[in-house]
């Protein structure tokens, strides 16, 4: 299946979804090919040309969905979600409950481990019975950014069996997660995955959707060994088209900061010398739109 054509606007609405085992709910953002201009609107901190709910375009759109890192946010992903929009693709951003930059007390445990896979297969959920995308929406057709432990939450949605480490359970043993796959999943895209979880062996035996596989060559946080978890461990090692990104540092893949909010003093907003942030995300947008587009 192919997306619609690119859309000249982007539409913007900001949804709940509820986890009732858990008693919470928690925001999912959404970028969508739109039918009427935008406008300069804030979302969260940032600036972003959108129309705040408008109708949607027509056409039948697939899905994505973006998973940020640990204790971050889903708008440094923005710029991504933007342009896949415009490109016929339907994107929520949900936030991870206490896994954000707002609240990231469930870090480190096996509660986080479990909770991130189910909250996307939720927010799957509740756009396929959303009155305002249900009837845009593509059948089946969900792919997954996931970025650091966005990485992980993609992986176990698609099939991969995670375990935990010993200082993630209060009785200080490894345990299995439990997770279920999510049949919908048609591909994955990988951003500095962090994979820990799944090196035991045939823990990525389930997952079997096509994947875009890129590390940072300079990453300081998700060493060489997580691609190797996934280079090793999916059944069909030619599902995973992999690029290792020169000189690129771990925050490389979000979104660059406006000025006022780059600083020595805030990591995120830092790339190694001499590396392009701005120039490097108009060929990431461009090449993860080209694998979605063919696998999707």
């Amino acid at each position: 299946m192919k997306p619609t054509a690119a859309s000249e606007f982007v539409g913007y609405c900001a949804l709940e979804v509820a986890d009732e085992a858990l008693g919470l709910t928690f925001p999912l953002a959404v970028l969508y090919p739109a039918a009427t201009p935008g406008k300069t609107e804030t979302v969260g901190p940032y600036q972003l040309d959108v129309a705040r709910d408008a109708p949607l375009a027509a056409g039948a759109f697939p899905m994505v969905l973006v998973s940020h890192g640990k204790g971050g946010s889903p708008w440094v992903y923005r710029t991504l979600a933007h342009y896949l929009a415009r490109h016929g693709f339907v994107v929520g951003l949900p936030e991870h409950p206490f896994n954000n930059r707002n609240d990231n007390s469930w870090h480190g445990t096996t509660r986080n481990l479990a909770a991130r896979p189910r909250h996307l297969h939720l927010a799957i959920n509740h756009l396929y019975g959303h009155a305002k995308f249900a009837a845009s929406l593509k059948a089946d057709a969900v792919a997954v950014v996931g970025h650091s432990m966005g990485g992980y939450t993609a992986l176990a949605l698609a099939g991969g069996v995670p375990t935990s480490f010993p200082w993630e359970s209060p009785d200080w043993q490894p345990h299995a997660v439990p997770t279920a796959a999510d049949g919908r999943v048609r591909a994955l895209v990988l951003l500095a995955p962090a994979t820990a979880w799944f090196g035991a062996a045939g823990a990525l035996r389930g997952v079997r959707a096509p994947v875009l596989l890129l590390e940072a060559g300079k990453d300081e946080h998700t060493t060489p060994e997580h691609a190797q978890i996934v280079l090793n461990g999916v059944p069909d090692r030619g599902q995973i088209t992999h690029r290792v990104i020169a000189n690129a540092g771990h925050f490389a893949f979000l979104s660059p900061f406006p000025a006022a909010m780059t600083s020595p003093a805030f990591p995120p907003s830092q790339d190694p010398p001499g590396f392009n942030r701005t120039l490097f995300h108009d060929d990431l947008n461009a090449e993860i739109l080209a694998f979605l587009s063919r696998e999707m």
